[in-house]
Order: structure tokens, then C-alpha cells, then sequence
């Protein structure tokens, strides 16, 4: 999935994913991308590893920029955010989301998110669900 036009837009923007440093990754397959995020002072919390909170705010916005790369011209809002976290991540490495549309339909997506550490270790299993609409002008 090419998601280049999203990533420039997200990196010109101020907003969540370029505050908390995640990175958005087009992948030769048509159905998924990637996401990545390093663990540091934006998105840690108080014990020293990846906040929960944190780690669904980047499979969110994986699982968005996808919606819009697979919908020009529309806006994905996430409507239900749902998630496992079954490892913790420490300080200082990086987390690979790793995203796949599991149904596309014309105003709904569900998408399977994979977070994994460095290793390759899974995180946190992520399902999110996008509302995907035309854009209101104000």
C-alpha cells in the first residue's frame, strides 16, 4: 500500500503522530502498510516502558493513514480502538506496527494491528474500526 501522500501531509502537520514521532511505511502489498515509533520521554510513562495508551494511539493512526491511502479524498475516523497488550516494551527501543485491512467495505474498515518490539516479539494485538466519510467543509 503506498502511503507516501499520507506521510507527508502527517509530517508537515502538527498533531498526535508526529508528536509522539510515528513514522508511516508503504509496503509492495495493496492490504498493509507499517507504522514505527520509537520509546522515549513523548511516550513512555512513569515505570519506564511504552504507555498502553500510547501504543493504540499508533495503531489508530496506522489503521487512518491506511483507510486513506485505500480512499482518496475521504477522512477515517476511528470509531472503536481495542487492543491486548501481552509484553512490555522498555525505554529506548523502537515498536513496529504492522497493519492489514481485514474488511473494506464503503464506510467501514476493521483493521488488525500487530505491534511488535524489535525482536519481532508481539506487544499488543490492536483491532481498530474506522468510520470513512467525505470531508465537510467548515
Amino acid at each position: 500500500m503506498n502511503v507516501e501522500e499520507q506521510r507527508s501531509r502527517l509530517e508537515s502537520e502538527d498533531g498526535l503522530s508526529r508528536t509522539l514521532g510515528m513514522q508511516f511505511i508503504s509496503t509492495p502489498e495493496p492490504d498493509t502498510l507499517i507504522g514505527k515509533m520509537a520509546v522515549d520521554d513523548r511516550n513512555k510513562q512513569i515505570f519506564g516502558f511504552l504507555s498502553g495508551g500510547a501504543t493504540l494511539a499508533l495503531a489508530e493512526n496506522v489503521a487512518g493513514v491506511g483507510s486513506m491511502a485505500l480512499c482518496p479524498g475521504k477522512m477515517a475516523l476511528g470509531i472503536n480502538v481495542s487492543g491486548n497488550h501481552v509484553k512490555a516494551m522498555p525505554y529506548g527501543g523502537t515498536v513496529t506496527a504492522f497493519g492489514r485491512i481485514v474488511h473494506k467495505g464503503n464506510t467501514l474498515h476493521v483493521w488488525q494491528i500487530d505491534v511488535k518490539n524489535d525482536a519481532g516479539e508481539l506487544i499488543s494485538a490492536v483491532q481498530v474500526t474506522n468510520y470513512v466519510i467525505e470531508p465537510h467543509n467548515k
